[in-house]
């Protein structure tokens, strides 16, 4: 049994002809973990061989896309390795990815967001690639991801920073494709699958493939590269501090141990 069987994470739904979404379904905040996206990733392959599919939404419930990993500790433990193993697969997948990010779209949560092709977010969208606030590498691919979409210096200083910006900010820097309305984000979200669903499919699979490269093979060596920068850092008392400063929700203070 997949994950998509076994775990509610995750919910396809047809939206239009051609058009399906992959709806988050463990809101408000839909925290990152390794079952929710290995349940993404057996949905996206689940769509790749599912011919009245073209365009594919990922949206979520509740108020945040994804808020990231959730440092109550109550979130099940998984290898990063699997993690990291089933976040490759979204990128060996065949299909136009739009992401509809509401709310929070944080650490991992910006890494999902960026796995896609297109980010609509609205005027209340936050973002943040937040590893260095925790004492941390950044992950999911992001050195591949970010620096493709809104180029080297700014995902320097995003990653670096670990800053939260709002749409508005996303949208002018690149991250986001579209902003809309909170009210009327899924709507400009499937507008856009629409007129992509539109064309003709077997040509817009070719140029997406042309477009992509060899972006998941790049993926997979940048998380090779992460996860082992990722546990390192992870025995660091500023690792300790970050984690601990977050779920207390307090600026942290580091001491480079």
């Amino acid at each position: 049994m997949n994950a998509v069987e076994s775990e509610p994470y995750v919910v396809i739904e047809k939206i239009s002809d051609y058009v399906y979404s992959i709806r988050l379904c463990r809101g408000p905040n839909n925290f990152f973990s390794y079952l929710m996206i290995a349940a993404v990733a057996d949905a996206l392959e689940q769509l790749d061989d599912n011919d009245d599919c073209r365009v594919v939404v990922l949206c979520a419930d509740g108020k945040n896309f994804c808020a990231g990993a959730d440092f109550s500790g109550s979130a099940p433990a998984y290898s990063t390795a699997d993690l990291y193993g089933a976040a490759e697969r979204l990128f060996r997948t065949r299909k136009p990815i739009i992401s509809a990010v509401q709310g929070a779209a944080i650490g991992g949560g910006l890494g999902l967001a960026m796995a896609a092709d297109f980010r609509v977010m609205s005027t209340e969208t936050r973002v943040s690639a937040n590893f260095s606030r925790l004492g941390f590498h950044h992950g999911f691919g992001l050195s591949v991801t970010l620096p493709r979409v809104i180029g080297e210096q700014r995902a320097a200083e995003l990653l670096m920073t670990g800053r939260r910006i709002v749409g508005a900010a996303a949208y002018a820097l690149g991250l986001a494709d579209r902003l809309a309305e909170p009210e009327n984000l899924l709507k400009e979200t499937f507008e856009l699958a629409n007129e992509i669903a539109l064309s003709a499919p077997l040509a817009v699979e070719s140029i997406r493939a042309t477009l992509r490269g060899n972006i998941a093979d790049l993926v997979h060596a940048a998380t090779q590269h992460e996860m082992a920068e990722q546990l390192r850092l992870r025995q660091t008392n500023d690792f300790a501090e970050g984690a601990k400063a977050t779920a207390e929700r307090r600026t942290p203070h580091f001491k480079r141990s």
